[in-house]
């Protein structure tokens, strides 16, 4: 075994050493900040006396639900269909079973940008028949500002509260040694809504007909980031 030589790298002490004590931090951040998206759920039903008539209903409705909400363009920023079914449904009487009607549904999903148009498109959708709409369910972009804006004062806090550390023992920071992200997210939907009211406008053109748009207020999006911290210090004269 080779003997370690003064020049030689010396291994790391997980716990600093008195000429180089260590001081470990957490830094944490907490934004509150308006949503950038809005997802809303659309089922679309149907329903006839034979399969054939359920999905040509079926159909029908659907291109009518798709055409509504590609009228609003780039305040759509995404739309996704789901789970499609036809279930017949048996009588409950006679000796055999038979169907009686055939019942179908599409699940749509309709993420938008623009809140405005949300509250009429939501309420245009509600107007159509056999037609469900849930949601609005608010939401941040995974690459949004408001997350690195987060991260970045949970680091400054973290520094921050080491140098205060070290000056209440009459000494300063003198290195990094580590920096680990615990994580940042931005919480669920389940927070108090934005003060601001939204607008009733119409968009798109819609029909004299057409019912007044919910007037929607967008709930507003926690942000949340931690991270650990080490510093090494200059020894302090205790």
């Amino acid at each position: 075994m080779t003997a370690a030589t003064p020049d030689a790298p010396q291994p790391a002490v997980p716990y600093g050493t008195p000429e180089a004590p260590r001081i470990a931090v957490r830094g944490e951040a907490r934004l509150e900040v308006d949503p950038e998206i809005a997802r809303i759920g659309i089922t679309v039903a149907a329903r006839g006396r034979d399969r054939r008539s359920a999905l040509d209903d079926l159909t029908r409705r659907n291109t009518g639900v798709l055409d509504l909400v590609k009228s609003y363009q780039d305040a759509v920023e995404r739309l996704e269909t789901g789970a499609i079914s036809i279930t017949p449904e048996l009588t409950k009487h006679g000796r055999g079973e038979r169907v009686r009607t055939y019942h179908g549904s599409v699940r749509i999903t309709a993420e938008l940008t623009d809140f405005t148009a949300l509250g009429e498109l939501t309420t245009r959708l509600a107007d159509l028949e056999l037609t469900r709409v849930d949601g609005p369910w608010w939401a941040l972009r995974p690459d949004s500002p408001a997350h690195r804006e987060a991260r970045k004062k949970a680091v400054h806090e973290a520094v921050q509260r080491a140098r205060e550390y070290a000056e209440a023992l009459g000494t300063r920071l003198s290195a990094l040694v580590e920096l680990a992200d615990i994580g940042a997210e931005s919480a669920p939907p389940a927070y108090p809504q934005a003060p601001g009211r939204m607008r009733s406008a119409a968009y798109g053109g819609a029909a004299e007909d057409t019912p007044a748009p919910l007037d929607l207020e967008p709930q507003r999006q926690r942000v949340h980031a931690q991270i650990n911290a080490r510093f090494t210090m200059a020894p302090p004269r205790l």
